[in-house]
């Protein structure tokens, strides 16, 4: 299954929800009722109503400049609108400088360890030296899930103990990194910290450390959401970029949901790159964000 093809069959649930809406929207004609009716339809979706009224007040404008006349061409342009504002910051992972550290952060249950194994399936498999570091020492069994991970990856790991301390942790494998020649380390941490000062201060604990044991190397640091919890992943997204200063999302689950709007409303509220969204249990179904083939595919 092509690129395509796959972002497509994963936004098949969302489809199944707004796609009858939007092929009778797009067979008849440009006019207020139009604009009334996908207003809706988007919001549906979980577009999120701010995102959803910039969108359509966009598609307005363009369609009277441009002098557009039939529906078939606003969904081209809608299409074009869409993948547009998708494009927010630097949707590649920053690599360059080794070892990166690529910090995973996120609540528990949406998907952290498991999205931290498949992308080290995925550089792995592009010819990178991988790390893992299991700096989720609070719950119970994220070492060893971490480990299972390394095993089907291939990608070394670097743990220690339940309720060690966490930099700790990330201090062994930055060393193990530099040592080994790894190309990047992938940190997996806590879901559940008591409260917000408690996760800032593991958070700046944990850069200190990357500061000092690895000057000038390429940093993320990735919020991963489920892409099911729709406008509460938006609500979770706000906290952690003011606690966490993300650099990029990784939206996880989105074959398993019928609001698959809610990446626009993410990235164009928060104005974070979606980095990367799953849309399927393999290991080859964590895929890169692509805006004009999700909008494609949406649309």
């Amino acid at each position: 299954m092509g690129f395509f093809e796959k972002i497509k069959a994963g936004l098949s649930r969302t489809r199944e929800n707004i796609g009858h809406s939007l092929d009778n929207l797009f067979a008849g004609e440009l006019n207020d009722d139009f604009y009334d009716e996908l207003e809706e339809t988007l919001i549906l979706s979980d577009m999120g109503v701010e995102t959803t009224m910039e969108v359509v007040d966009t598609l307005r404008r363009r369609v009277k400049e441009e002098k557009v006349r039939d529906a078939q061409g606003a969904r081209e342009l809608l299409r074009e609108i869409i993948a547009r504002m998708l494009q927010v910051g630097d949707q590649d992972l920053a690599l360059g400088q080794k070892p990166a550290v690529l910090l995973f952060i996120g609540v528990n249950g949406v998907g952290k360890t498991t999205t931290i194994g498949k992308l080290a399936a995925r550089m792995k498999g592009e010819g990178r030296k991988v790390l893992l570091a299991a700096a989720d020492t609070f719950r119970a069994a994220a070492a060893d899930q971490l480990t299972v991970w390394s095993e089907r990856s291939g990608a070394e790991i670097v743990k220690q103990h339940e309720g060690a301390d966490p930099a700790s942790v990330v201090f062994d494998a930055l060393a193990a990194a530099k040592a080994r020649g790894c190309d990047a380390v992938l940190v997996d941490t806590a879901g559940r910290l008591h409260n917000k000062q408690n996760l800032m201060n593991e958070l700046a604990k944990i850069s200190r450390v990357a500061d000092r044991e690895c000057p000038g190397s390429s940093r993320e640091t990735l919020l991963v959401l489920d892409a099911t919890t729709g406008q509460n992943g938006l609500i979770q997204a706000r906290q952690f970029r003011e606690t966490a200063g993300i650099t990029g999302i990784v939206l996880t689950k989105l074959d398993g949901t019928a609001k698959g709007g809610i990446v626009l409303a993410i990235a164009h509220e928060l104005g974070v790159p979606v980095k990367f969204i799953g849309v399927g249990e393999g290991v080859e179904d964590l895929m890169p964000f692509d805006p004009a083939a999700f909008a494609q595919a949406l649309i």
